[in-house]
């Protein structure tokens, strides 16, 4: 099958350091070249891939200070896509809703996987007006607030099964992983480990948008003895980080459409503790992977049950439902049921490796 991944040009695919949408784009490439699809990737040109690259714009805009309106890119981008749609069976855009209204315009099947959040009033006449365009979730709870959109399917994460393994180590301290914002509420992670008398190692990122929010709430929290804050890692770095937690927190106060961190600690057989907001109840099989709470109280009081949670089955349960192999099947399903529906037209179906 010929097939176009369309990424933002935000971050490099995959991404230097943090970049959760960029990141999953990576692990499906990559997939789909490995099972013996056609795959060409439009991109930053600092991306690195096995797929064919289309570079878009030369370096990550995150890292190109020159940069002063992305969207100007972006648009230029779809259009360049648009002029070649001809030559894919499918084009699967990752740029939220700014493909529409031309590929509404086009004869060849397309997709966008949306994956951010869709409860903002804003979105909604957005997506009446554009209710034929088919769109992916990455969560059923994503989906809620659209309920008139033309929901082809949901794909759950998925990353390569080695990418991120358990350590022989001994876990020793609470971990919080991602970004440092308002809605992760880093805070509720320094009380829940402060209550139980445990230490908490923070990984994360700072945005921009995010400096005055860590200056006047955040950073005297990371003088407190217990917190040791590392700053973002690589993910060459994190099967240590999180082999040796005994549990990732995430206390989430927003409706997290996926919350990629969550797999990335089951893939280590690290216990998540989360927050029962979003897709959290999906992700987390509460008892089995870790536990969903709703409070303060009741994390702490989780903690005191990890022991019942074997390591061991953690990581069995994220081969079983979240590798990037998972991930390309659904969406190859997808395109498929897309390609069908547009009866004139013959894709390319190469043998397609097992394992």
């Amino acid at each position: 099958m010929r097939i176009a991944q369309v990424s933002p040009l935000t971050e490099a695919v995959p991404p230097k350091l943090y970049g959760g949408t960029e990141r999953v784009i990576s692990w499906l490439t990559e997939e789909l070249v490995r099972m013996g699809h056609d795959v060409t990737l439009f991109a930053s040109g600092d991306s690195m891939t096995s797929a064919k690259l289309e570079a878009m714009w030369p370096r990550a805009l995150r890292l190109d200070g020159s940069v002063r309106d992305p969207n100007a890119l972006h648009m230029s981008m779809i259009e360049r896509v648009c002029q070649r749609a001809a030559e894919f069976d499918i084009i699967h855009f990752h740029l939220d809703y700014y493909p529409f209204s031309v590929m509404a315009r086009q004869n060849v099947p397309y997709v966008t996987t949306l994956h951010g959040r869709l409860d903002l009033p804003e979105h909604q006449p957005m997506f009446e007006t554009f209710a034929s365009a088919p769109v992916v979730s990455i969560s059923n709870s994503q989906r809620r607030p659209i309920h008139h959109g033309n929901w082809v399917g949901t794909v759950h994460h998925g990353l390569p099964k080695e990418l991120l393994t358990p350590q022989p180590v001994k876990p020793s301290y609470l971990a919080f992983l991602g970004r440092i914002s308002p809605e992760k509420r880093v805070d509720r992670a320094v009380r829940i480990a402060q209550r139980c008398g445990l230490p908490l190692k923070v990984a994360a990122k700072i945005d921009r948008v995010d400096q005055d929010y860590f200056d006047d709430e955040i950073r005297a929290l990371f003088q407190l003895p217990h917190v040791e804050y590392i700053g973002e890692i690589t993910d060459d770095q994190k099967s240590d980080f999180l082999s040796g937690a005994i549990a990732l927190l995430v206390p989430i106060d927003w409706p997290e459409p996926f919350g990629l961190v969550m797999i990335e600690a089951l893939a280590c057989g690290t216990p998540v503790i989360a927050y029962n907001r979003g897709a959290v109840p999906e992700i987390i099989e509460d008892g089995l992977t870790g536990f969903v709470v709703e409070d303060e109280t009741s994390a702490v009081g989780a903690i005191n049950n990890l022991p019942k949670v074997p390591r061991v089955d953690i990581r069995r349960r994220f081969d079983e439902r979240f590798t990037s192999r998972r991930m390309a099947q659904d969406y190859l399903s997808i395109y498929q049921q897309l390609i069908f529906q547009k009866a004139d037209r013959k894709p390319f179906r190469p043998h397609i490796a097992a394992g």
